[in-house]
């Protein structure tokens, strides 16, 4: 029974991992987060405990990619707004990176957040750089992004929720 659920859930997502990809990149705001939603509804069908009582199994494969779509944007939106970048603490605890496997030397956790910061829009990863490297204040960052400091909030917090959710995916 578990090597037909296998069976059928690796086919499914063989012939369906490209569309699932371009499903989740078109409905949702970090695109770079596209091929990790597809392998979690790649997961999730394999955690279905009675394969046979699905009728139509690509019909519900993207039910389980549209219901991912959801809970991600949930997740995205009280990442969004449950963060005050003013707060002092806040911002202290932003600068840090989550914690990694402590045999991880620092050279391997700068090449991961290399790649992390690479996956973000110019503007976004610009105001964390400049933010968190060279200590600009919001003003300053909008000054040279051409923006107002109210987006250089958003673009922080966009961005520093970004590369905790990737960075604590990497450990």
């Amino acid at each position: 029974m578990g090597e037909q659920r296998k069976g059928l859930v690796e086919r499914l997502f063989a012939e369906h991992r490209r569309a699932l990809q371009t499903f989740f990149y078109r409905r949702i705001r970090t695109k770079s987060d596209a091929p990790d939603l597809a392998q979690e509804v790649y997961v999730r069908m394999l955690r279905v405990n009675d394969i046979d009582a699905i009728r139509n199994p690509e019909h519900y494969l993207y039910t389980v990619a549209s219901n991912l779509v959801k809970e991600y944007a949930v997740l995205d939106r009280w990442q969004a707004r449950g963060v005050d970048l003013d707060e002092a603490s806040i911002q202290q605890r932003l600068g840090e990176l989550p914690t990694l496997d402590g045999q991880l030397d620092v050279t391997q956790r700068v090449a991961r957040l290399r790649t992390v910061l690479a996956q973000l829009s110019p503007k976004c990863r610009a105001a964390v750089i400049l933010q968190y490297r060279h200590g600009l204040s919001y003003q300053e960052i909008g000054e040279r992004l051409n923006v107002s400091p109210h987006m250089v909030k958003k673009y922080l917090a966009q961005g520093l929720a970004h590369c905790r959710r990737r960075m604590a995916r990497m450990e």
